[in-house]
């Protein structure tokens, strides 16, 4: 492993036995409370996960989704716990719509957040849910200092949503977001994290909260059942996974996007990648290629397994992924299209414990505070997921009651060949997720940098047809260079976590983990 520190911020790796990383230190710190009192990885997860709910509302809530990769010390889980769409949507409801709505009641689906928590707690945790959920209780009652970067995130949050159903009431009470430094107090989210952990869920699907959300819907002609809520269930989904230099990368399958990360992954496979220095020009622009060609084939055939044409099966196939690399040109920047291959797709927290348990966990409103919806007198913020569908009559993902959008959070895991944990890892940032797969893979699994210099590395992000955004501190040299190729580069400045991700890294190594966490956001590694 290379633990030379090259970028900016300088921060160096963490080492320990047991650890918790994500985005926002009180979270962290809550779950390795967990494991300091006899709980495992995933507890440990719950808990960090639990309080970001109450910590970092701008990025998730008890209204968000939620999906796990775990590793149980003997072999490798997925579960996939996103909603589905009310029963009453249909093409004909949004008919007056160009796109899907990106905030209020039309724009939610179920929650799936919740059900996730219960899942993971109840066949892998060894504390109790409540035991789990007391930090965030803590926090919610008890009041928290807001962090600057939450601060930030919050004001743009009150731009967007503030005029939405319960948000200013909830996030908002003296009229204005709070500011970094400010005690924060939300005593209804209190209420209703303790009525999920004695109830095992039940009170949030099926019980009092249930019947709350539901009114509060029909208040403002939302679609939203009891029927929609009480259906929804986490689903054990297994993994997909493409082999990467002498890793294998684990994903979730649709209707997330993991399948985009692996897609490209492949793609760099065929192409050689590692010839070249890990911030050289060319290994820069065979990724961006690789990530275009997947992007491309993700837009016209991802969606919820089921109603996909063409399955992941078919489009990791080695002889269709060598089909897209051969469309690279190593000089000139491209523009692809989808393929047609042949038979034969937010918050962000990893664990683990010194038993040799690991876990890769995301949840998210998806965009900041999501569909701004608030449900009075409980504090449940409601994602916007809706928004993943498609309006688009021939397409697979075209939006229909029961069904899953396609999703854009994914957790990822890394395995040895040998079929050993080798790295739980995932990065926040709507669609950037997959593509910072891609660079965090690359750079730990392929050229051996250690979990936090990958995390400080500069990124890069594809926007469309030639159109790639970078970061301030992207080397200049790199910009002219990938000009030179053809790309159109546009340097953002200030545009941070919302469009370049927060990542967050840990790595087994031998009978201790090396973890990483991203300065882009207050993220801590908590480790003993």
């Amino acid at each position: 492993m290379d633990w030379t520190q090259p970028y900016s911020s300088a921060r160096s790796a963490v080492l320990g036995q047991n650890m918790v990383s994500t985005s926002q230190p009180l979270a962290a710190q809550a779950g390795l409370r967990m494991l300091l009192a006899g709980g495992n990885a995933v507890d440990a997860a719950l808990a960090a996960a639990i309080a970001l709910t109450v910590v970092e509302p701008s990025g998730c809530g008890i209204g968000s989704d939620g999906f796990a990769i775990l590793w149980d010390g003997k072999e490798l889980h997925g579960l996939n716990s996103s909603g589905r769409a009310p029963q009453a949507w249909s093409p004909e409801r949004f008919k007056d719509h160009q796109a899907m709505p990106d905030k209020g009641w039309e724009s939610v689906t179920v929650p799936g957040a919740v059900a996730s928590w219960v899942a993971l707690s109840e066949r892998f945790g060894r504390l109790s849910l409540e035991q789990v959920a007391a930090p965030a209780i803590e926090y919610a009652r008890n009041g928290f200092p807001v962090s600057p970067i939450i601060a930030r995130l919050w004001e743009l949050g009150r731009l967007r949503l503030g005029d939405q159903p319960g948000f200013a009431e909830c996030f908002l009470p003296t009229g204005q977001a709070p500011k970094a430094g400010e005690w924060f107090r939300n005593p209804d989210q209190a209420a209703t994290l303790e009525a999920i952990a004695t109830t095992g869920g039940e009170a949030f699907y099926r019980g009092h909260l249930a019947e709350k959300i539901v009114a509060f819907s029909a208040k403002h002609q939302g679609a939203m059942t009891l029927e929609d809520l009480a259906a929804h269930k986490a689903d054990w989904c297994g993994t997909i996974e493409q082999k990467f230099a002498q890793s294998v990368v684990h994903e979730i399958p649709p209707n997330g996007q993991g399948l985009a990360a692996l897609m490209a992954l492949g793609i760099l496979e065929h192409l050689n990648v590692g010839e070249q220095g890990v911030d050289h020009p060319d290994t820069l622009h065979l990724c961006i290629e690789a990530m275009k060609l997947a992007f491309a084939d993700i837009y016209e055939h991802h969606a919820e397994l089921e109603h996909m044409k063409h399955l992941p099966e078919h489009l990791l196939d080695p002889a269709y992924l060598e089909e897209r690399a051969a469309l690279v040109n190593r000089a000139v920047a491209g523009d692809p299209q989808y393929g047609t291959p042949k038979p034969s797709g937010t918050v962000y927290v990893t664990a683990a414990d010194a038993s040799g348990m690991m876990v890769s966990f995301i949840q998210s409103n998806y965009m900041g505070f999501g569909s701004g919806v608030v449900v009075p007198g409980t504090g449940i913020s409601m994602q916007n997921r809706g928004h993943g569908f498609s309006l688009r009559p021939d397409h697979v993902n075209r939006v229909a009651g029961g069904k899953r959008p396609s999703h854009t959070i994914i957790p990822a895991f890394a395995m040895h060949a040998d079929g050993t944990p080798q790295m739980s890892f995932g990065v926040m940032g709507g669609p950037f997720q997959s593509q910072g797969h891609v660079q965090m893979a690359l750079r730990v699994l392929l050229y051996g940098q250690n979990p936090q210099a990958a995390a400080d590395a500069p990124r890069w992000r594809v926007t469309g047809g030639r159109g790639v955004a970078v970061e301030p501190n992207f080397p200049p040299e790199l910009v002219e260079a990938l000009k030179a190729r053809g790309h159109e580069v546009t340097v953002e400045p200030g545009s941070g976590v919302f469009a370049f991700g927060g990542a967050q890294l840990i790595l087994r190594q031998g009978q201790h983990y090396v973890g990483g966490s991203d300065p882009r956001k207050d993220g801590l590694v908590a480790a003993y």
